[in-house]
């Protein structure tokens, strides 16, 4: 089973409307929205008020991903804003734990995301508050990085502990994914994929020919 998941910091935001319109005829299984602060990571991007346009646009689940310091001061904020799913950084707080938790109790899916040169070891503790796990296969910040191949094995080591441990967890990988990597990340366990310039937002095809051209890149047996 694969989702895909447009990121709208690619999206031609002049267009966004129609944008969706587009992505939504098509399928796509979720919205990935990036919130940069300038300070975890050294770029800005999208904020609240544009997580509420999307939800007026859509009724497809919004993942919001949170590269931003003190998360937790945040949360309430994006709770209402109408998302489905949030992913926060294990750097970017104190006390992870105490911080899914509150995610998870307000009805919503927790995910924690690792930089490409983050241990996996912290995960042991709570795996039991996850709904999903972002492997960040480019270091965060901005888009159209190349892909970091030792990645691969990182998203791979993710799907023997889930198993180990028995938990629906899924995996999402972010960063350079398109026809070049999505292949060896199925492979490797990936169930969600955050796509964007690599992928869906270019000028070769419309946005449904895109997505189309996306998904002949799975095992049809997945899907």
């Amino acid at each position: 089973m694969y989702k895909l998941g447009p990121s709208l910091m690619c999206a031609d935001l002049g267009n966004l409307e129609q944008n969706m319109k587009e992505l939504d005829k098509a399928g796509v299984d979720f919205y990935h929205i990036d919130i940069m602060d300038g300070k975890f990571v050294p770029n800005f991007t999208l904020g609240p008020d544009f997580v509420k346009t999307v939800r007026k646009l859509t009724d497809t689940p919004i993942d919001v991903h949170l590269m931003i310091e003190e998360p937790e001061r945040h949360i309430d904020l994006f709770v209402d804003c109408g998302v489905e799913m949030i992913s926060v950084h294990q750097e970017s707080t104190q006390n992870l734990h105490s911080l899914l938790s509150r995610i998870k109790n307000h009805g919503i899916k927790a995910g924690v995301a690792i930089n490409p040169g983050t241990s996996l070891e912290f995960l042991d503790n709570v795996y039991d508050l996850l709904d999903y796990i972002v492997i960040m296969t480019v270091n965060p910040g901005f888009a159209g990085q190349k892909f970091i191949p030792t990645m691969y094995r990182k998203i791979a080591k993710v799907s023997e502990i889930i198993k180990k441990y028995n938990r629906n967890i899924e995996i999402q990988v972010d960063g350079n994914i398109g026809a070049n990597t999505i292949p060896k990340c199925e492979e490797n366990g990936a169930t969600m994929y955050v796509l964007g310039t690599s992928a869906i937002f270019n000028s070769h095809h419309t946005l449904e020919e895109n997505v189309a051209l996306t998904r002949k890149l799975f095992n049809h047996e997945t899907k």
